[in-house]
């Protein structure tokens, strides 16, 4: 069966939207190359992202897809949203780090989670979480769905810096052209 179903899942996420948001140029086809879509580290270093549906760039509402490949040794920083995402690892392997302990005052020490080509995880709404390419042979690629777009991320120094201190990271990098353009009124 391979990957057919995931390109088949992408189609049906584009042919549900009803318009695109005016940030991208030619609207959303509904079936699109994903190599000749623009990527960028946004200065993150061993980061490509790819947005594959998004709600700022496409107008989607409710999920956004993402393609991300983490080089060798590189990784996310620590970091939270009141989102749910789910992981797809497309090749190589990593560690997940997570910590479900929001309701305490920090995230505190993190479980370690070990990912690998063809895994799936997901990360719950809140949890602080990080992903790693701890593979010194080859780069990790996964793609990540996420729920609530756009995204408010809060980033962590370290693993006992309180969640009050967190800085909060709106829009967030690959969101931020098009938010800038669309004006997103985010409050009432």
């Amino acid at each position: 069966m391979g990957y057919e179903w995931l390109i088949f899942s992408i189609a049906l996420l584009f042919a549900a939207s009803a318009e695109a948001s005016h940030c991208a140029t030619d609207g959303v086809p509904i079936v699109r190359d994903i190599g000749a879509i623009e990527e960028d580290s946004y200065g993150i270093p061993g980061l490509s992202h790819i947005t594959i549906a998004g709600s700022l760039i496409h107008g989607f509402k409710e999920v956004e897809v993402w393609l991300q490949t983490i080089a060798s040794g590189a990784g996310t920083p620590i970091h939270r949203h009141s989102c749910e995402e789910i992981f797809v690892v497309l090749k190589g392997s990593g560690t997940l780090n997570l910590a479900s302990t929001s309701h305490l005052k920090y995230p505190g020490t993190p479980q370690e989670f070990q990912i690998f080509a063809n895994s799936t995880f997901h990360i719950p709404v809140n949890d602080a979480h990080q992903v790693l390419n701890t593979n010194e042979q080859e780069d990790m690629q996964i793609l990540v769905v996420i729920s609530r777009p756009p995204v408010k991320v809060y980033i962590y120094d370290d693993w006992f810096m309180p969640h009050t201190a967190a800085k909060l990271k709106f829009p967030f990098l690959w969101d931020e052209k098009c938010y800038q353009e669309l004006r997103v009124k985010d409050e009432l």
